[in-house]
């Protein structure tokens, strides 16, 4: 499974702000560290706002930073609210399937079992841990149980 750049970018915000708590950010600082442009990262950061994990200030000396502490946001919980399309493959749409196998095919639920536990490891860290280890800090626990629990599956 391959995650949109909207997503990919959607983590990164939400990073940088974990790991610049003591102030503002602003767009163009994100902008500008991630070679983005602002007006893709303000739809990202408007949605962020909607979701109720980042505050944002307009004006002189506005800018954005996270709302809820990063321990109690799942990295799961991210990517379903920033992707838009989990269909692995055509036959996971009855309505656009065109599949002739679909009768006997057991592949469908091989998918859709691989979906799930990719969406269970992520759900399993927070912002906190995937920006603990991005610090230079001792890579955290949950990181390294995550890790484990993929290659064991």
């Amino acid at each position: 499974m391959r995650l949109s750049d909207y997503t990919d970018y959607t983590l990164r915000v939400l990073m940088y702000c974990a790991t610049h708590t003591d102030r503002l950010i602003t767009i163009g600082e994100l902008a500008e560290h991630h070679a983005v442009s602002k007006n893709h990262l303000m739809k990202i950061v408007n949605d962020l706002a909607r979701q109720n994990l980042l505050e944002t200030t307009r004006g002189r000396g506005g800018g954005l930073r996270l709302l809820k502490d990063p321990s109690t946001i799942r990295i799961g919980d991210v990517v379903r609210a920033s992707e838009t399309d989990f269909r692995l493959v055509e036959c996971f749409d009855p309505e656009t399937s065109l599949c002739r196998l679909n009768p006997a095919c057991q592949l469908k639920q091989v998918f859709q079992s691989a979906l799930q536990a990719y969406l269970e490891v992520l759900d399993g860290v927070t912002l906190y841990d995937v920006t603990l280890a991005n610090n230079g800090s001792r890579q955290s626990k949950r990181v390294l149980e995550a890790e484990v629990r993929f290659v064991e599956t």
